[in-house]
């Protein structure tokens, strides 16, 4: 933590906390209404324009080529056959791309890029898929197809690093994690792990991942000369690809456009990568608007995911059901020379559990491969499975319910800050989640019930995921005479429901009905917005569209008129209801279209910015939630069905019940799949991601995912904007836990590699049955 935020820090908790947003009191006029998705209707009938689908005059079609070796240099790049094909306007490489500025990275919030690492500048190779030429043509086959006739020789580096089991060891410490320490230690950890009745000590293993959201990134780029450009871009990064783009290209910002209205899936990786930059530089070499439509194979070589771990959690309790020591401590990669980011794995554990003595602590190893990349939930997903198995194993060691055992150890602060939290209901979760799943019914025994050839179990976890709140978000607000209103600012829809979320909360903090009011984003012409990440667009966006409102009132009483049933009333003397401005306690107003028609105004409108998260700096503020599972596990073929699910969830106020089970339930699904089938092969002798594509990266289909029951309690958050936390990311956290959970109650047998494949499952059974047989021969 540098020393600005820890003064930062000291002020904002010097500081008296926000009072609670008075429409709280007004939250059962639209809080908790499921309103259908506003933009739905565009998306089922095909009106809806996603990047690839952009018509723009004159448009060229590129493709890239990408590096066959994970670390060395171009020896030679042959492009003369693909210039001479059919259709070709330009071959790019580093011989004759433009001069381009480093792109920003995200963690600077200056720029949406995960890698600062030169994009086509030189003749190195930092991964294998890193592209090294693009090459332009009148039609997508025509390009892919003279892209396969550019040759390459290289001179590759032997000392590429590209093995993680025979590189670990020099893992070094980042200088942060998200803004913590990377080491954090209270006690004496060893001292309590030679002494607890109960000890827990193993090393978790998890995989690399990789994104497969269904549209795949597209950019389409036209210059306007040589100072100006509008790019259409798949990307959840808006105002923060606008930024990067033009410190890329050394404009000024205003003069990169950027449109991106609807995304067909982002978690994380829809930031901006090597793609979006190279496809500007190709329009700008070749003086025609460039279209890069990625396919499939590219998403995996040339965008990052999540990294793989290894982790080591070790507990120790005492009879009591206390945690004397906690250890969570591990190591994740990044890209070489600092590409990436390390992945807050042991946040879990620094908020969860009270212990008496702990130490988290995360290394970070540099591999040639692409840079790692945010993929729902980073961090906290693979870190919760670790801990989170850990935990039940101690519970079981103690002969204690794991429920019981969690709700013995709750904190009641912060663990590692010490910070008071804003809200924690986490065990009121794990209550309602409970009677929800049936849980008092379950066997606590192993191996206890079979129904043929199927062992079923039943495992449970918890999950947390940080409320966040980022500044710079901006939004504007409009009234029209007609009693109309607009909500403008550059944020993302990617599926999550943010226009119809947003058109709620604007249209009850207006008095208006959902009807009259319009959401326009996805523009960097727009009042800017945030990053789509971090579950923070929802609650930044709710700020500045309040503080907007806020000076919208002002503006309305400036306009009104002598005579008028408000005037010489003051903003805190008057609300906004029934389709205009009144007094407070029922008392007289008049509507919008009365007001503006008097004052002679087609329109009022005021931008508002939300404020600094000082909440954040003052309070921990976290979501909670607890998952409940019920596996089915065949001794014959491994196989591992989950059967039914319940998610129970302590995020504030939620405030569309219909977009917001969906987002638990896709991040429940997405967990699913992290716990049984995705794996991204790499070839540890080549880097080379092996299984670039659906057919072989195994995604959770329809067959996998079974009924998934989502409960919430719905306690606002008194110092959150209306009460509300994102709620797209906490749902994959807990899942792989809970689901491994239940595989040992099934077949009694504890896992601690993701994921949990039928043949790793029959591996374990195989163990388990020798060891039996062992025991029975001894006695």
């Amino acid at each position: 933590m540098s020393l600005m935020q820890r003064v930062v820090g000291l002020v904002a908790r010097a500081l008296p906390d926000r009072a609670p947003d008075p429409m709280l009191d007004r939250k059962d006029a639209f809080a908790g209404t499921p309103l259908s998705r506003v933009d739905g209707p565009l998306k089922v009938t095909g009106g809806a324009e996603y990047t690839a689908d952009v018509a723009v005059p004159g448009l060229t079609h590129a493709a890239m080529v990408c590096s066959t070796i994970a670390g060395g240099r171009i020896e030679s790049i042959t492009v003369a056959d693909a210039e001479k094909a059919a259709g070709v306007v330009l071959v790019m490489t580093y011989r004759n791309a433009p001069v381009l500025s480093p792109a920003p990275t995200l963690m600077s919030f200056t720029g949406a890029s995960f890698t600062d690492a030169p994009m086509m500048q030189d003749a190195r190779v930092r991964w294998d898929g890193e592209p090294i030429a693009v090459v332009v043509a009148e039609t997508l086959a025509q390009a892919r197809h003279a892209a396969s006739l550019v040759k390459v020789t290289y001179a590759e580096d032997p000392s590429a690093r590209v093995d993680f089991d025979a590189l670990k060891s020099r893992a070094r410490r980042p200088a942060a994690v998200q803004g913590q320490r990377p080491r954090m230690t209270k006690g004496s950890v060893d001292e309590a792990l030679r002494t607890g009745d109960v000890v827990v000590d193993h090393v978790y293993r998890t995989p690399r991942h990789n994104h497969a959201a269904i549209e795949p990134h597209a950019t389409a780029v036209a210059w306007h000369g040589d100072d100006s450009m509008t790019v259409w871009d798949s990307t959840q990064a808006v105002t923060h690809t606008q930024m990067g783009l033009a410190k890329v290209f050394g404009l000024e910002r205003e003069k990169v456009r950027v449109v991106s209205q609807f995304v067909g899936g982002g978690f994380g990786n829809k930031m901006m990568w090597n793609h979006q930059v190279l496809c500007a530089a190709a329009a700008k070499l070749s003086g025609r608007p460039v279209r890069i439509t990625m396919s499939r194979e590219d998403v995996f070589r040339v965008t990052g995911g999540r990294t793989l771990s290894e982790q080591r959690v070790a507990l120790s309790a005492t009879r009591h059901g206390k945690l004397s020591a906690l250890v969570h401590e591990g190591t994740t990669t990044i890209g070489v020379d600092g590409n990436g980011f390390a992945e807050q794995f042991t946040f879990p554990a620094r908020v969860l559990y009270a212990a008496d003595n702990f130490v988290v602590d995360q290394r970070v190893l540099e591999l040639n491969m692409v840079p790692n990349a945010s993929m729902r939930a980073p961090g906290e997903s693979i870190g919760s499975f670790a801990l989170e198995s850990a935990v039940d194993e101690v519970a079981e060691g103690l002969g204690m319910d794991p429920i019981e055992f969690r709700r013995g150890v709750q904190p009641d602060k912060n663990p590692s800050s010490g910070r008071p939290f804003a809200m924690r209901n986490l065990m009121r979760a794990y209550d309602l989640g409970a009677a929800r799943f049936g849980w008092d019914a379950r066997n606590p025994v192993p191996r206890s019930h079979r129904e043929g050839e199927w062992w079923i179990g039943h495992g449970v976890a918890s999950c947390n995921y940080p409320y966040v709140r980022l500044p710079g978000a901006k939004a504007s607000v409009r009234i029209d005479s007609d009693g109309h209103a607009v909500v403008r600012t550059a944020a993302h829809e990617m599926g999550m429901g943010t226009p119809t979320v947003q058109v709620q909360h604007a249209a009850a903090r207006l008095g208006l009905p959902v009807e009259q009011v319009r959401f326009e984003y996805g523009d960097s012409e727009l009042p800017a917005g945030i990053p789509a990440g971090g579950s923070a667009q929802t609650v930044a966006i709710i700020a500045s569209v309040t503080d907007a409102v806020d000076k919208l009132v002002k503006e309305l009483l400036k306009l009104t008129r002598a005579g008028s049933p408000i005037s010489g009333a003051r903003p805190r003397q008057v609300e906004l209801r029934d389709g205009g401005i009144y007094r407070k306690d029922g008392g007289p107003g008049i509507s919008y279209r009365e007001l503006l028609r008097a004052a002679g105004r087609d329109h009022v409108e005021a931008v508002g910015a939300g404020s600094l998260p000082l909440e954040m700096m003052k309070h921990s503020m976290e979501s909670f939630g607890a998952q409940f599972c019920e596996v089915r596990v065949s001794d014959v073929t491994g196989e591992v069905r989950v059967n039914r699910w319940v998610g129970s969830f302590d995020t504030g106020l939620v405030l569309n019940p219909k977009t917001a089970a969906s987002q638990f339930r896709g991040g429940i699904v997405m967990g699913l799949g992290q716990a049984l089938t995705e794996e991204t092969a790499f070839d540890t002798r080549r880097g080379r991601i092996m299984n670039p594509s659906l057919a072989h990266y195994h995604v959770p289909v329809h067959a996998d995912v079974p009924p998934i029951d989502v409960v919430w309690l719905d306690i606002p958050d008194p110092l959150a904007p209306m009460g509300a936390h994102g709620v797209g990311e906490i749902g994959v956290v807990g899942v792989a836990g809970a689901v491994a959970n239940a595989v040992y109650n099934a077949i009694g047998v504890r896992f601690r590699e993701l994921p949990l494949t039928p043949g790793k499952v029959l591996s374990g059974l195989a163990a388990l049955e020798a060891e039996s047989r062992e025991a029975r021969s001894t006695v």
